[in-house]
């Protein structure tokens, strides 16, 4: 269980193999949403759009157990990088405990909430109850969200990032399994429409669960969940917190985003706020495999970073930001080269495809450039610098893109909305290469 091969490697090889297997993971997980889109898009085009409205909320809960499971990461990285082991175990411990009751608190909020929610983006009674139909549902599994995604991170934080592709895996290899079972209601399983998916994932979900406790229990790791490391530690849970709120509002931002551009399409059509939907389901396969190659790296950074290897710190964020610049580059030929078909596998309306053609070739030109901003992010909450990193999220998701959004939709229609997100990325990549390069003091 010796860890110090963090520090030792070469730098290219141990990012990829940190990396690869997350990009793997993170591709397969962001399926998750594609899977259900895709069988659910085969109900009605109404049944569609309910998804795309609880997408923002799902988006919330996951934000807010990942972002807090990757101050555990972080944390537990930096520990062990430092010669800390019972400060390491504090942070898998206490951190597991706090996702927990984040989870349940998730579960609650989110169920009470969803009719106001739903009824400030749409008035249409059938789209409202087959959102709900779905929401409260899915938002049963909060709790094993939140568990699930804690060990995840604690694998990750000790390297053994083949056992967390594995365990997704296994969650999606379920879930893709008993949508269609689920939903049309196939052999023994009644036809549960929408409801269906919402039962898949969440098993789904479990399953991942599941098979992580058999590997924590039957392939011990450097760190360990213990009754003696549950006593509070106040310094252990703020510098979670810290970097656990910032990741957080990284993920959660989304949701606001999506919340607000809603209400500016819906002035013009309902079928811009589907596209927008459609394009957040086929982009998050491009950024979360981006994302895969962030948390692959987040531990050596923490880890390097506790050991006091700055330049091997350096290295891993050029590395990094290679390697998403070419993850980005992919995306916007795909964008460019097959968008029809893309918006295909979601609707087979001829108006909403070519809306959604026009929307895609405008939004990708600034995937390239947003590489800046998402690996010095990532590589921020990876160096438990939780404000810089949020600094940079509120950039990219709030500060520039809403009131971008808001002023180009008045000269160019929906269209400026597509333009906003291009710009936003252009004017987020210079400052958050200013924001990084003063946070770590080069």
């Amino acid at each position: 269980m010796d860890q110090t091969f963090m520090k030792e490697r070469k730098i290219l090889p141990l990012v990829l193999s940190m990396s690869l297997p997350m990009v793997i993971s993170m591709a397969v997980n962001s399926l998750y949403n594609i899977v259900d889109s895709y069988f659910v898009a085969k109900l009605s085009e109404d049944a569609m759009t309910a998804l795309s409205l609880v997408y923002p909320v799902q988006n919330l809960i996951n934000a807010i157990a990942i972002g807090f499971a990757i101050g555990i990461n972080a944390c537990a990285a930096f520990y062990l990088g430092a010669g800390k082991q019972q400060q390491a175990n504090e942070a898998a411990t206490q951190g597991t405990l706090l996702n927990f009751l984040h989870g349940i608190a998730l579960t609650v909020l989110s169920i009470a909430g969803m009719p106001a929610f739903l009824k400030m983006f749409s008035s249409d009674e059938t789209v409202v109850n087959l959102a709900l139909s779905y929401a409260n549902r899915a938002f049963l599994f909060a709790v094993f969200i939140t568990l699930g995604l804690s060990f995840e991170k604690i694998f990750q934080s000790v390297g053994r990032m083949q056992v967390s592709m594995f365990c997704m895996m296994c969650g999606f290899v379920a879930n893709i399994i008993l949508d269609p079972l689920m939903i049309f209601g196939i052999g023994p399983f009644p036809a549960m429409g929408i409801a269906g998916a919402a039962y898949a994932t969440g098993i789904g979900q479990c399953f991942s669960l599941a098979v992580y406790l058999l590997f924590y229990f039957f392939r011990p790791i450097p760190v360990k969940i213990s009754r003696d490391a549950c006593k509070p530690n106040k310094e252990v849970i703020a510098r979670m917190y810290s970097i656990g709120i910032s990741a957080t509002f990284t993920m959660a931002l989304p949701s606001l985003l999506i919340s607000v551009l809603n209400g500016i399409l819906s002035a013009f059509s309902g079928a811009y706020v589907l596209v927008l939907g459609v394009y957040y389901k086929l982009q998050t396969f491009i950024y979360l495999t981006a994302n895969g190659i962030i948390q692959g790296i987040r531990p050596l950074m923490g880890y390097n970073y506790g050991a006091g290897e700055t330049g091997r710190v350096r290295e891993i964020y050029r590395t990094s930001l290679g390697l998403i610049a070419g993850v980005m580059l992919v995306g916007t030929l795909l964008s460019w080269a097959i968008p029809g078909q893309l918006f295909s596998l979601f609707t087979s309306n001829p108006e909403t495809i070519e809306i959604g053609v026009s929307a895609l070739h405008i939004i990708s030109l600034g995937f390239l450039v947003s590489a800046v901003s998402v690996t010095s992010s990532g590589a921020l909450e990876g160096l438990g610098k939780g404000t810089p990193a949020l600094m940079v999220s509120l950039l990219r998701y709030v500060v520039v893109i809403i009131p971008a959004a808001f002023c180009f939709s008045r000269f160019a229609g929906a269209n400026g909305v597509w333009g906003a997100f291009c710009f936003s990325e252009f004017v987020t990549a210079g400052c958050s290469l200013l924001i990084y390069r003063k946070a770590v003091g080069r």
